[in-house]
């Protein structure tokens, strides 16, 4: 004896469809094969009735450089997801799930793709309580809500105000080829940007062998006084403190290894 096979019933037409309930369409939906087209056309019924919702987990979202109709295809991936993984049969309402997950993929769109910079992913989040509460207090105060006020609102420090804000300056990058006016001939950001400044490295190598000058034996420094400062050759320096050329050679092999092992962290080598 053979156990009887239960069917899922064809329905008509796409109307048949639309005038099941949200429950009745998604456990019809769960019980058709992933290829059928009366479960492409369910999904399609259900993205239909929750766009509201997506819309909705959007609109916090306005005050971001991203599109919204970017934000709008990334939140329906969620939707998707939660429309393949709600139970009804666990469940009560689609909407109470489907919220957190659309929500949740917009979050993990701006916290994974979006940053041009990396940023501290609790930075991130802030960020993004930060332009809902700034618009939220901005229609109930009348007017634009200040640090104090923020701070109360997101339960935040002040230094956590500043690091999102900060944040929100790496958020997109420019181009450097991006022209600064609309004009026919615009000069580029390029144009405006500083180069490095020789000198300003020059004075950094500097106070950094300063640092550790004092550690070098008086005859070492005037050595390396004389041939960098005096341009005078090792025979001249040699002549002058009355020891050999090759003596002049070794103390100075031995007072650039002992600065170079500083400025790096590197075993000093030679000196030993």
């Amino acid at each position: 004896m053979t156990k009887a096979t239960t069917l899922t019933p064809v329905l008509g037409t796409r109307a048949d469809l639309d005038r099941l309930s949200d429950d009745e369409l998604l456990v019809r939906f769960r019980a058709l094969p992933k290829d059928s087209h009366e479960r492409s056309v369910a999904c399609e019924i259900l993205v239909a009735r929750y766009e509201r919702l997506v819309r909705g987990c959007v609109r916090q979202y306005r005050g971001s450089p991203e599109p919204v109709e970017d934000l709008m295809q990334v939140g329906y991936v969620g939707l998707l997801k939660a429309i393949n993984n709600y139970d009804p049969e666990l469940g009560n309402s689609l909407s109470a799930y489907a919220a957190p997950c659309v929500s949740g993929e917009i979050k993990r769109h701006f916290r994974d793709k979006r940053w041009q910079v990396h940023v501290r992913r609790s930075a991130q989040e802030l960020l993004l309580e930060l332009r809902k509460a700034t618009e939220n207090l901005t229609h109930s105060l009348g007017r634009a809500p200040n640090d104090a006020e923020l701070i109360e609102r997101l339960g935040c420090t002040a230094d956590d105000l500043l690091e999102a804000r900060q944040a929100d300056l790496v958020f997109s990058a420019y181009s450097l080829d991006a022209p600064l006016s609309d004009r026919d001939d615009p000069a580029m950001l390029s144009d405006v940007l500083g180069d490095e400044d020789a000198d300003m490295e020059h004075a950094l190598d500097m106070e950094a062998v300063s640092t550790h000058w004092a550690e070098l034996p008086e005859r070492e420094q005037r050595i390396l006084v004389m041939l960098f400062y005096g341009n005078l050759t090792q025979a001249e320096i040699g002549t002058k403190l009355g020891i050999s050329q090759m003596h002049v050679s070794r103390l100075l092999a031995r007072a650039l290894s002992h600065l170079r092992s500083r400025l790096l962290d590197i075993p000093d080598t030679l000196a030993s």
